[in-house]
């Protein structure tokens, strides 16, 4: 199970950091989405902040569990979040994406409790 939290951290990590990054630079498809979603263009230097904390504790969880399981816990609230945002406006269309990630994030909070 501890492989498995690796290879999970790994690969959600760095798809939290391609999203900030995408916000900071303010890639076209993010505005765009973001912009339906309402939200304000102030907030994406925030959210990019929560991803990139998100991607580091995930990290540094593989030597220090707990905090790999509460930077888990902390990147499924963002995914709830982003979630509820699409749901907001009926989105629905985008909704699928951030559900996948929704769960694939909840997986190492449950493999991160059974390898502490």
């Amino acid at each position: 199970m501890f492989i498995a939290y690796v290879v999970l951290a790994a690969l959600i990590s760095f798809m939290l950091v391609f999203s900030a990054r995408s916000k900071l630079v303010k890639d076209k498809d993010i505005v765009e989405t973001m912009t339906r979603l309402g939200v304000p263009q102030s907030w994406y230097p925030l959210l990019a902040l929560a991803e990139f904390a998100g991607a580091a504790g995930l990290l540094i969880g593989i030597w220090y569990r707990p905090l790999g399981i509460a930077a888990a816990i902390g990147v499924v609230l963002y995914f709830v979040g982003a979630v509820i945002s699409h749901l907001r406006v009926k989105d629905v269309k985008g909704t699928p994406f951030p559900i996948i990630l929704l769960l694939v994030s909840a997986a190492p909070i449950v493999l991160g409790l059974a390898t502490v």
